[in-house]
Parts: C-alpha cells; sequence; structure tokens
C-alpha cells in the first residue's frame, strides 16, 4: 500500500505539506498527472510542486532529482522504505485544481499526489491532518472514508487512477441526503448561500432517478455532489461517483423559489444534470483510447461531439423528462443552444470532429479569433445529438436506445470507437445512416434541425435578433471604445480595425457606442481615429451591419412533440 499524509499546517499561506511512504523499486521514477480527466488541457501541475526531499527508513537523505517537467528519480535499493516528502502551493480556485485557505479546503490529488512509475496498481490510502482553528470542517469525497478522531479523516483507494480522479473538500458544509435508484446520494455545499436544501433536494431526486431511468441502471454504488457557493465562479468536473461544482450563490434554489424554477436555478440544475450524466458517459462509456489514460500527454480523440456533446443535449432534456421544469422552458433552453449555433460563424470554418480534436489547443484558450474560427463540441455536439435522435425516430428507433446499447456494450468491456455511432445506428433501425452522420459531423453544412423540429411538432421561425455595426463587437469604456471581436469580411476587417484596438474618435467627434451604432447605418465612408497599444491610426470605414440571427421555437402540434420528449 502507498500511504500519503497530508498536512494543512500552512494552509494560510495556501501550502499542503504531502508526504509519502511506499517500497521503492529499483531506480523508482515518481511522476505527476499533466492534465485531469475531463478537462482536456495540459495543466502543468508539477509546477506547483516545491522542495521534494526523500529519506530511507533511518532518517538518512537520499537522491532525488527532476529529470523531466512532471517526473523524479529516487535513487535507491530495491524494496527499501522511503519517505518523500514536498509543498504544494494550492490556490487554484476550480474544479481542477487545489485550494486551501481559512474557509475550504479542497483538493484534487491530480494535482497533489505523486504517483510511482510501476506502481500505479497499488492500494492507496490518505490521511488528512486539519489544524486545530479547523477541525470543525467537515469532509466530503467520494472515496471510502473514516475518522475515528476529530480532525483527522482515512480515505481509501484501490489505485492511483481511482485516487487521482476523486477529489475531496474539507469546510463547513451543509449537506442533504436522498436516495435514486435505490442508491445513496449526498450534495455539499460550502461557502456563504442561503440555499433551500429541501427544494433541491426534491429536484435532485428527481434528475438522478430520471437517468438511471434512461440507462436502467448505475455504475456506482453511491454519488457525492460536491458544491462551493462563490460569487460569480462556475464549472464542473465529472468524477466516477462524484462530482465537483463550483456555482454562483445567486443560482441556487432560493426559499422563494417558484415551481417553474427561475432561470439561474436551472443552469445549476443543468450542470448538476449534465455532471451527474458523465457518469455513465465518459467515466464509463469510453473512447477506445481513453481506455487506460496517458496523464503525461494529450489524449486526442475526435469523438467529444458524442462524450460533451450528447451529454449536452441530456442535461436539458433530463430537466424536461424528470418533471423539474415545463415543455415551455425546455424549449427556452433549446432556443439558446440554438442561437448560439447559428450566431457563430466558426462553424463554417470547422468541423465538430476537428473541434473535437483541437480541444487541448483551442477550446480552453478561447481568443479575439476563436468565434470567427472554431465550433464547440459542446454546442454543436448537442445539436447533433438532437438531429440524430430526431433522425432515429423517423426510423423507429431513438438516441435513447443509442444510449442504453453503449451502457451495455461497456458493461461487456467494449469501448467507443469511430464507426460505432453508425454500427449502432444500423442495428438499431436497419438503416445504413452513413451519408446522413457524416454530414453532420465531417462537414460545415448546416444542420437540418428545422425540418427535424418541425416534422415533430414544433414551430420553428428565424428572426433577426441583433446587429453588429460595421461587424465588430465593442464595449464602452472610459477611454473609448475597446473592440473585443471583428467579424470576418464585415466592413469592419475591411477597414483594418482589429480586436483590442480603442476607438476615441468617429468623423472627428468622441466615439460613444450610440454613435458607433448610428454611424453603421448611413451612405458615406466613415474615419475612425483609434489607439492600437499606444499608436493612434487613421482608418476608412464603410457603413454595413452584420445581423445576427435567433430563432422562435413554439408548440405547433402537443401529441408529435410528445412522442420525442416522452414528458
Amino acid at each position: 500500500m502507498l500511504h500519503y499524509q497530508i498536512e494543512f499546517d500552512d494552509y494560510k499561506q495556501h501550502l499542503i505539506h504531502v508526504t509519502l511512504r511506499f517500497l521503492a523499486h529499483p531506480n523508482q521514477v515518481l511522476w505527476l498527472p499533466t492534465w485531469i480527466p475531463g478537462s482536456y488541457l495540459i495543466r502543468e501541475f508539477a509546477k506547483h510542486i516545491e522542495s521534494v526531499k526523500a529519506s530511507d527508513e533511518a532518517g538518512r537523505a537520499l537522491n532525488i532529482a527532476k529529470f523531466e517537467k512532471n517526473k523524479w528519480r529516487l535513487f535507491n535499493t530495491d524494496h527499501e522504505l522511503i519517505t518523500v516528502e514536498y509543498d504544494v502551493y494550492a490556490y487554484d480556485l476550480s474544479v481542477r485544481g487545489a485550494y486551501v485557505d481559512q474557509n475550504l479546503f479542497y483538493v484534487n490529488p491530480a494535482c497533489a499526489c505523486l504517483g510511482l512509475e510501476g506502481q500505479e496498481d497499488v492500494a492507496c490510502e490518505v490521511d488528512l491532518f486539519l489544524p486545530e482553528a479547523v477541525q470543525h470542517f467537515t469532509l466530503a469525497t467520494g472515496l471510502a472514508a473514516k475518522s475515528h478522531v476529530p480532525g483527522r479523516f482515512t480515505l481509501k483507494a484501490n489505485n492511483y487512477m481511482q485516487l487521482i480522479d476523486s477529489p475531496f473538500e474539507l469546510a463547513v458544509q451543509d449537506r442533504i441526503s436522498f436516495q435514486a435508484g435505490n442508491i445513496p446520494h449526498e450534495f455539499t455545499v460550502s461557502g456563504q448561500h442561503q440555499t433551500n436544501l429541501e427544494r433541491l433536494k426534491t429536484d435532485l431526486e428527481k434528475i438522478c432517478q430520471a437517468e438511471i431511468d434512461l440507462f436502467g441502471s448505475a455504475p456506482f454504488s453511491d454519488y457525492v455532489f460536491m458544491t462551493i457557493a462563490t460569487g460569480n465562479h462556475y464549472g464542473g468536473l465529472e468524477h466516477p461517483n462524484s462530482t465537483s461544482l463550483i456555482t454562483p450563490r445567486d443560482d441556487l434554489p432560493k426559499y422563494n423559489e417558484p415551481d417553474e424554477p427561475s432561470a439561474a436555478y436551472q443552469r445549476f440544475l443543468g450542470l448538476c444534470s449534465h455532471e451527474y450524466f458523465h457518469s455513465w458517459l465518459v467515466k464509463y462509456i469510453r473512447p477506445e483510447n481513453f481506455t487506460n489514460y496517458n496523464l503525461h500527454s494529450e489524449g486526442y480523440t475526435t469523438l467529444l461531439w458524442i462524450f460533451e456533446g450528447f451529454t449536452s443535449y441530456y442535461d436539458d432534456l433530463i430537466l424536461l423528462r424528470s418533471g423539474v421544469i415545463s415543455q415551455q422552458s425546455y424549449l427556452k433552453l433549446l432556443k439558446a443552444q440554438i442561437d448560439r449555433y447559428i450566431q457563430n460563424p466558426g462553424r463554417y470554418v470547422q468541423t465538430v470532429t476537428e473541434s473535437s480534436f483541437d480541444t487541448w489547443i483551442k477550446f480552453y484558450r478561447p481568443d479575439e479569433n476563436s468565434n470567427n474560427a472554431g465550433t464547440s463540441y459542446y454546442n454543436k455536439g448537442a445539436l447533433v445529438a438532437l438531429c440524430l435522435d430526431l433522425t432515429l425516430r423517423q426510423h423507429g428507433s431513438s438516441l435513447d436506445a443509442v444510449m442504453r446499447r453503449l451502457y451495455e456494450n461497456a458493461q461487456q468491456g467494449q469501448h467507443v470507437h469511430d464507426q460505432t455511432i453508425y454500427e449502432l445506428c444500423q442495428e438499431l433501425t436497419g438503416q445504413d445512416l452513413t451519408t446522413t452522420i457524416d454530414s453532420f459531423i465531417y462537414s460545415t453544412n448546416k444542420l437540418p434541425f428545422i425540418k427535424l423540429l418541425t416534422e415533430f411538432g414544433v414551430e420553428v421561425e428565424l428572426d433577426p435578433h441583433q446587429s453588429l455595426a460595421f461587424g465588430a463587437k465593442i464595449t464602452e469604456k472610459p477611454e473609448g471604445l475597446l473592440v473585443q471581436q471583428v467579424r470576418r469580411a464585415s466592413s469592419a476587417a475591411e477597414a483594418g480595425l482589429s480586436a483590442h484596438d480603442v476607438i476615441v474618435a468617429i468623423n472627428s467627434v468622441k466615439a460613444s457606442d450610440k454613435l458607433f451604432t448610428q454611424a453603421a447605418k448611413g451612405k458615406d465612408a466613415l474615419t475612425l481615429h483609434v489607439f492600437r497599444r499606444d499608436e493612434l491610426l487613421e482608418l476608412r470605414i464603410q457603413p454595413d451591419e452584420v445581423t445576427l440571427m435567433a430563432v422562435k421555437l413554439s408548440i405547433a402540434h402537443a401529441e408529435k412533440i410528445n412522442t420525442w420528449l416522452k414528458v
């Protein structure tokens, strides 16, 4: 067994101290992941590891040297009992890293617990020691845990992979418990909040039960939602039997929460639904190359349109099916998904499979050109799921049937490859849908959601939503108009206007949002005075507007729509 001891005495300086004890192999290599499963970006967690030291059983210092960015080599004799100690800087308030201060100890072991090369299958035990001032903190984690004395907890993991995919939180927590599918669930929330926990319990129980009903069973025997309430942070990360959530406290349900959840509360419920769905799709049903994660470098896949896109389709649909939201609320959520898609010019540039593959360099690093050059495998993937679901229903099946078959296959040890969806669709319908699916995922053609939704009782209207003056997105600042984004082939782009420019004058008049909007509706060319960095430029621009379209969705045939929504 590998034994970790984690101490938080220096929490005010955002440091945790880790002690690792183990029987070493000759020339033992220790390593830390460079990324965390579920979040596809090289995070370089090792940059926060400090002062790595090693000693033998007698306390004598041993030579330990870093030889790669995330690897250390220990020179020792075989099966010698070794102690390695180090500090970890923990001040990343997100669901991916580690964060400690006076109010919260949150740790993803992926960024704090060194692994042993060749011993990744060995069982792990983690002892947590809390300083006296915070011994009232309670624990939330998906790992097996026990506590014999105040301020000390022991966690157990079957292997290193389970350890690094199971975060833990220590804080003052409010918690609720409930059953779904005869499985115990727990929800904890820390931070300043005034949450109607009984309302949340009722809604979460319905959502979890609806997802278990969809698949027929669950791949876990217990589950915990760990939630940190803040002013404006937002995010979630899935794990095999837990999820980490961080949310604006205003998204949590109030004591006067209406029967139909507010838009803010719907957003939080959608986040819960999304991450919970991942327990099946990603954590259990996996792409072939995620069967065994390579956490030293990127794990490329073209299939995130399935794993994140399908999940994004179901997260809102489950809110409806569970009875938590109405059909009208669901259509509003679907409208928002469609609007994001049709207002994204990058959908004509990048396919959803390319977006999946490029996640490592693009999705988590958006810039002023992202909307011009790329599409989201979350957003377009959700609409691919919609179109595929409605197409399958036209042929007597459904995406639900595909999901259940994926789950059955995973239970038999089969994982998802590039042809899996094609094969399952043909098995379930008796039809070769290759051409249809190819057009969804390997091209930048428009998705046929308008035609499909119409056939299932939803009336779809295209509606001019708003106009971008000159094709530029701007925001008014004291120093002028800050250009945030410029559409390609727009008059702003043709004039040479660029993101981060500051427009200070339009035809020698001080620039304002109102004047900029009015000028775009004129007939004659204008002169812009613009600061780029600290240099003043003079640009000539032609009046023009880029119209952003949106959709209006309404129920035209209730019986038809219910054959899809299954309310």
